[in-house]
C-alpha cells in the first residue's frame, strides 16, 4: 500500500509540474493543499492549515500565490488539461486511425481504459476539480476552454472517421458527444467518488458502459 500511495503522490505532482518550474517548498505546499482540499473542500481549508501540513510558514504560500484562490487555480488548471486533452492529442487519434481494423468500440475501450487509469492515479486532484467546478467561474472557464480548443475538434475528427466507416448513425456530432461524454464521466464519478468502496469489477463495468453507448449511437 505504501508503494501505491507513493506512486499516486508522484503522479499527482507530475501532472502539476508540467505547467511550471516548482521549488521544493512549492511542491510541499501543493501536496498539502491537494490533500486538505480533497479531504475538506476548498472553503473549509485555510492557508494556515496548508502551511502547517506542508511544514512551511504561511507567508511562504503567499510568496508563491497571491491568494488561496490562486493556489486552487494552479492545482486544477493543469489537471483539467491532463485529464481531457491527452486522450485526444493528434498522436492518439492518428494511432487509432492507423489500425486497419480499428472499430468505434475499440476506440471507446481505449478511451475509457486510458482515462480510468489517470483517474485512479490522480483521484484527489480530480475530486477537487469536481467539487469546486460549480463554485468557481475560473475553473469552469478552464474546463470549457480545454474542451472547445483541444477535445472538441479531435472528437469531431474521430466521429467523422467512424461515420465514414459506417459504424455510427447519421446523428449530429454534438448529439453523439452529448450522449458519450456524460456517460463516461458519470461512470467515473460513481466509481471513484460516489461508491468507491463497493466491490467493482472494473473491466466488466467498462465493457457494459461501452455496450450501452454503442446501443445508443452504434449502427
Amino acid at each position: 500500500m505504501a508503494d501505491k500511495d507513493e506512486s499516486t503522490r508522484e503522479s499527482m505532482i507530475e501532472a502539476l509540474r508540467e505547467s511550471e518550474q516548482m521549488t521544493p517548498k512549492q511542491i510541499k505546499i501543493l501536496e498539502a493543499a491537494i490533500e486538505l482540499i480533497a479531504e475538506k473542500g476548498y472553503a473549509a481549508t485555510s492557508t494556515s492549515e496548508i502551511a502547517k501540513r506542508a511544514g512551511v510558514a504561511e507567508g511562504t504560500i503567499f510568496r508563491h500565490y497571491r491568494t488561496k484562490k490562486d493556489l486552487l487555480i494552479s492545482i486544477v488548471k493543469p489537471v483539467i488539461s491532463q485529464f481531457l486533452a491527452p486522450l485526444f492529442a493528434e498522436k492518439f487519434v492518428d494511432d487509432v486511425f492507423r489500425k486497419s481494423h480499428a472499430s468505434f468500440e475499440d476506440f471507446l475501450y481505449l478511451f475509457m481504459k486510458n482515462r480510468f487509469a489517470f483517474a485512479q492515479a490522480n483521484l484527489p486532484l480530480l475530486k477537487i476539480v469536481i467539487q469546486e467546478l460549480a463554485f468557481h467561474p475560473e475553473i469552469k472557464k478552464a474546463y470549457q476552454n480545454t474542451f472547445i480548443e483541444k477535445v472538441y475538434p479531435a472528437m469531431n475528427k474521430t466521429l467523422d472517421f467512424y461515420k465514414a466507416e459506417g459504424q455510427l448513425q447519421s446523428l449530429p456530432n454534438d448529439t453523439i458527444i452529448r450522449m458519450i461524454v456524460p456517460t463516461i464521466l458519470g461512470f467515473m464519478i460513481t466509481r471513484f467518488l460516489v461508491q468507491p468502496d463497493r466491490e467493482w469489477d472494473d473491466e466488466a463495468e467498462i465493457k457494459r458502459t461501452i455496450t450501452y453507448m454503442l446501443n445508443g449511437v452504434g449502427k
